[in-house]
């Protein structure tokens, strides 16, 4: 990674800091946010000599170094949160990514299994399930949790045993930006919760295992790179299932309620989403399922 100029540098780690402490941005969030930046402060000597021509000399060689729209679109949002915190501290009396413009991203969504493929996944997680194993109880549950809740799989990991309310089958879920929502799960869920909180978790526990709801092989939290391992092998084992990870679970828990009916309200809050245009984009997707539906089926189409 290049070696900045030492103001620069200095106001740079001041920003990260400020997205960590104050912002509450993840520590994966916070690494994009440096990769990013570093490439446009590389050769500043000072920070006042961050201009509008130089963003956009910036971007335009990420576009001929064949970055995609997404990517930039990605970078110029990171320009822009930087100079405008650079202004509003002091460090540049004016803001030049105020009036920065970047190609819109192609905002689309995965393949994501259909309901059939999904139950048979979750049915075959069930069947492995049967002699009680703990490592296979504790699969069972990531698969349905994650179907059932539409929770990022980071939320899922960072569960604790007193985010759980069996009674009304719902958990609180600490999302982005220390946003808390609860969200509910239904009947097979709460079977895969009860029978790892009966028989998975307590012979996987340690002595000095946290307060996690899921643990791994050693009796430590779950980590995510497990679970998506989980995700992954039950995905290839349903021939025809697109190979989409956790995330492919949580697209589709929020596709197939919308088309089972849902309010898209209550789906915005099912997956925590801050903005309800973020939640739009699984409409698009439905719509062009009923496109295909009515090609098929319309006299007329």
């Amino acid at each position: 990674m290049a070696e900045l100029a030492p103001g620069p540098a200095a106001a740079l780690e001041a920003f990260l800091q400020h997205l960590a402490l104050e912002r509450g941005r993840s520590e994966h969030t916070v690494r994009a946010y440096r990769g990013d930046l570093v490439g446009l402060l590389d050769g500043l000597d000072a920070l006042d000599g961050l201009d509008l021509a130089r963003l956009r000399r910036w971007l335009a060689a990420g576009h001929e170094a064949g970055l995609g729209r997404a990517t930039l679109a990605r970078r110029a949002a990171a320009a822009r949160s930087f100079t405008a915190w650079a202004q509003r501290t002091g460090r540049i009396p004016v803001d030049p990514g105020a009036r920065l413009v970047s190609p819109r991203p192609r905002r689309t969504l995965p393949a994501v299994p259909t309901v059939e493929q999904t139950g048979a996944v979750l049915d075959a997680a069930g069947s492995g399930a049967e002699e009680e194993h703990p490592l296979a109880l504790r699969d069972l549950l990531v698969l349905e949790l994650l179907y059932a809740t539409g929770v990022r799989v980071a939320e899922l990991c960072g569960l604790d045993l007193d985010d759980v309310d069996p009674s009304r089958r719902a958990l609180r879920v600490i999302g982005k930006g220390d946003r808390e929502r609860t969200v509910v799960y239904g009947v097979p869920a709460s079977d895969a919760l009860r029978r790892w909180l009966a028989a998975g978790r307590p012979a996987l526990a340690r002595p000095g295992s946290p307060p996690a709801l899921l643990l791994g092989a050693r009796g430590g939290r779950l980590d995510p790179r497990v679970a998506r391992r989980v995700v992954h092998e039950a995905l290839a084992a349903v021939p025809g299932a697109p190979d989409v990870g956790p995330h492919g679970l949580r697209h589709a828990a929020a596709t197939h309620m919308l088309q089972g009916g849902a309010d898209l309200r209550y789906v915005q809050e099912l997956l925590g989403h801050a903005k309800l245009a973020t939640t739009q984009l699984y409409t698009q997707v439905t719509v062009e399922r009923l496109k295909v539906v009515h090609e098929q089926a319309h006299p007329r189409a």
